[in-house]
């Protein structure tokens, strides 16, 4: 059977034990879903930028503890979860002996996946991965938008390194024009974790940075205002919302390419994270930097988890 989405390998998933969420997660027919999972198993540009890698194995990693973890049902709000879910499987890595050919051929890949979701109306739910790759799924949904769009990043590091690696994600979105920097938010930011010419880049195209104490403090309003910027003086504009795991504490989140020895709390990640299924305006979602190598009792697989389900928690009360 043809793929849905090019240059993807079919997800493996365990028989899912009884009321899981994973039985409303289906690999074959995206027809009555709203969401689809985006698998973005590499971490070549960890590699690249001299992280410690081992991100590749984060979408298998989130698979196989969603078969056994989370609940089809919302004890908040008291109803059976019901957004049904196709999960698109996984972009296969190219394959080069020149790792930086190999990055770029990759995204080209992971762009061209993404695009196809978008044009089926689905919202496409990237698990990662190297947090470069949200620079190919976001250039799918501007491209498929036909204009530039806004997004928010939850990282303690701003990720415009001008070289090609897990780092550079959102200045290549804003040079190539699919990014308003102007309708961009990096929340969460660390204080010594950012070089001052990067610091300079975003600041001076209108990029708004919220350092990680400052977030904490001002939560509710930082995230409302993050919204209103991306989304554009009309309120309706495209967006995506991008949570890197090393925006949590590495006592909470071990599992990361690179650790955090501050961040900030799980509850605030979990409430943007459902803040985002909530909204229409956002298209794209992601998760990134799950290193299952690095994690230590399962914590960091399970953070991931939660933030999904909190995200499609929120997909269920979308208009």
């Amino acid at each position: 059977m043809a793929r849905i989405a090019p240059h993807t390998l079919p997800p493996h998933w365990s028989e899912p034990a009884p009321g899981r969420f994973a039985s409303l997660i289906n690999g074959a027919d995206p027809d009555g879903c709203r969401v689809a999972l985006l698998g973005l198993p590499d971490d070549k540009g960890i590699a690249l930028n001299r992280g410690r890698p081992g991100a590749a194995e984060g979408p298998a990693a989130l698979r196989r503890l969603l078969a056994k973890y989370g609940a089809a049902f919302d004890a908040k709000r008291a109803q059976a979860l019901s957004a049904h879910i196709f999960d698109a499987g996984d972009v296969e890595p190219h394959a080069d002996s020149d790792p930086m050919i190999a990055l770029e051929r990759t995204h080209e890949r992971v762009t061209e996946a993404a695009a196809a979701l978008h044009e089926r109306g689905l919202i496409v739910l990237g698990l990662g991965g190297g947090h470069d790759l949200t620079f190919p799924t976001a250039r799918a949904l501007a491209q498929y938008s036909r204009r530039p769009i806004g997004g928010i990043n939850l990282d303690p590091h701003l990720d415009v390194r001008e070289t090609l690696g897990s780092g550079m994600p959102f200045r290549s979105l804003i040079e190539d024009q699919h990014l308003d920097p102007t309708r961009f938010t990096e929340l969460g930011v660390a204080r010594f974790a950012n070089a001052p010419e990067h610091v300079a880049y975003l600041q001076k195209r209108g990029g708004l940075i919220v350092l990680d104490d400052n977030f904490v403090r001002t939560e509710a309003e930082a995230v409302e205002a993050a919204f209103a910027r991306a989304k554009g003086p009309d309120g309706k504009g495209a967006m995506f919302v991008s949570i890197d795991l090393d925006s949590l504490p590495a006592s909470v989140a071990p599992g990361v390419s690179a650790p955090n020895p501050l961040g900030v709390p799980i509850d605030a990640a979990l409430r943007l994270a459902e803040r985002a299924g909530r909204d229409p305006c956002v298209k794209h979602f992601d998760i990134m930097e799950l290193s299952p190598p690095h994690d230590i009792d399962g914590r960091t697989v399970r953070v991931a988890a939660l933030l999904l389900l909190h995200f499609i928690a929120g997909v269920e009360v979308r208009p």
